[in-house]
């Protein structure tokens, strides 16, 4: 008997790498900080977080994301709105993250439409939505977050907020996947798994949760252990 597995939505993650651009060390980002660049703040609040070339400090993080977000940059605002949705150096707030998602996405930002997306999926800081998760998931996507598609996919896949169709979930998880997002990728292969959307393949599928596993998705490698034990 066939056995299911696992279909996991990854919807947003706190790791923060420094934003595009030539200001990458510590020097250099709080000169162009200090000079009101706001990216330099960024990537100086950055620096911070992680303690990178600097003692860590999550309290100057939040300022110069603040600063940063202030400023007009919205990676800034992206990065506030992480650490108070997931608690990081600042007490849960839901509602703050939400505002500072909002403003990111406005400023051109997809990862925050892809947060903004998840916290209308959830409910979490506002009422649950699936019709308005959709639109910033597509808006995510549409901007070039894989995430955003993978979510996007999602949401094609459980017929949430949108009509059930299984190509569009497969075409947005190969979008995903493509451009480098393992969840995308698990996604897809639970897809070839169960046949939904394509021909069945379990050697494809296989082959996409293994894919999965190596870019450092946990959900893929347990599904992938899975089908090696058949």
């Amino acid at each position: 008997m066939k056995k299911n597995i696992l279909l996991a939505l990854l919807v947003v993650g706190f790791g923060m790498s420094l934003s595009a651009g030539d200001i990458t060390t510590f020097k250099g980002a709080k000169q162009a900080c200090d000079g009101g660049d706001a990216m330099g703040c960024t990537n100086l609040g950055i620096m911070y977080y992680n303690g990178q070339g600097v003692k860590q400090s999550t309290s100057k993080a939040k300022k110069l994301f603040g600063k940063a977000c202030d400023g007009g940059y919205a990676s800034g605002c992206h990065n506030l709105g992480n650490m108070y949705y997931y608690c990081k150096g600042v007490k849960q707030d839901y509602f703050k993250a939400v505002k500072l998602y909002t403003k990111a996405c406005d400023g051109g930002y997809a990862g925050g439409c892809s947060n903004l997306g998840l916290m209308y999926k959830k409910g979490q800081g506002v009422k649950q939505d699936y019709f308005k998760a959709v639109k910033f998931y597509t808006k995510a996507c549409d901007g070039g977050s894989t995430e955003g598609c993978s979510n996007l996919g999602f949401m094609y896949e459980k017929g949430k907020g949108v009509k059930q169709n299984y190509f569009k979930a497969v075409k947005l998880y190969t979008k995903a996947c493509n451009g480098g997002y393992a969840g995308g990728c698990s996604n897809l292969g639970v897809m070839y798994y169960n046949g939904q959307g394509l021909k069945q393949s379990t050697s494809k599928a296989k082959e996409l949760l293994g894919k999965a596993c190596d870019g450092g998705y946990a959900v893929g490698c347990e599904n992938y252990a899975i089908l090696n034990k058949r």
